[in-house]
């Protein structure tokens, strides 16, 4: 567990708290690049510290964990409340890669999906308990089925019907996965580095997800026009 929280937490700092700070500044000035992008970060710093405040052994930081995630969820949910739903297609350019989107975020919902399932039923078939480090159940995996893998699978399939909810929740997405993306391979090469068994087995995969992941983010930014965006009511 500690190997997975030092690579998330050079990630956190040297990605994260940067794009937390510039995406901020660009959505104070109207941007909808700039919201859009602050919500992504919003929702990995919101994953990052709902796994700290239940995974992270007690400390001294115990409380500060709890106050990030309080602090990350309801910014989160406001920021997704502040688009305005009707006026949010226009935004987006006709060349915008809908279907490429949708395809890498039905991938990590596969992946996820089968990755935690392989790990959660073979224990369950055999009567045992999986191996566990410091906590007495699988939430990581239980965030994942629950959070993550919805979300894709329902963003792809709201972007490809060209749905308002699908240009929000699929940009959200892909943003946001941005940095959650470079926070797990980050793990799995600090893991690998340090011995773990069976690190490179999510590392390869999540490595490949995450250069296509930034690459559609580019893109993403770049079909999303520059005209300032107006907020819901």
């Amino acid at each position: 567990m500690a190997a997975q929280m030092q690579g998330n937490d050079v990630i956190t700092l040297t990605v994260g708290l940067p794009l937390l700070i510039i995406s901020t500044i660009l959505a104070f000035r109207g941007s909808l690049r700039g919201r859009l992008l602050l919500t992504g970060t919003l929702g990995f710093f919101l994953y990052t510290y709902m796994s700290m405040s239940m995974l992270t052994a007690y400390n001294n930081l115990f409380l500060v964990y709890v106050c990030l995630f309080g602090m990350c969820l309801y910014a989160f949910i406001l920021s997704m409340l502040s688009f305005d739903l009707a006026d949010l297609p226009a935004h987006f350019s006709p060349n915008l890669p809908g279907k490429t989107m949708a395809g890498l975020m039905f991938l990590v919902g596969a992946f996820l999906t089968l990755a935690w399932l392989g790990r959660i039923l073979p224990p369950l078939l055999q009567n045992s308990t999986p191996a566990l480090e410091n906590t007495t159940t699988l939430v990581i995996q239980a965030m994942d089925l629950v959070l993550i893998v919805p979300l894709a699978v329902l963003s792809g399939i709201l972007l490809l019907k060209r749905s308002a909810w699908g240009y929000l929740l699929g940009s959200v997405f892909i943003l946001k996965s941005i940095t959650m993306g470079l926070g797990v391979s980050a793990m799995g090469i600090n893991m690998a580095l340090k011995g773990v068994p069976d690190s490179l087995g999510i590392l390869v995969p999540f490595l490949t997800i995450t250069m296509v992941n930034i690459w559609l983010a580019v893109v993403l930014l770049k079909c999303i026009d520059a005209r300032p965006s107006t907020t819901g009511s």
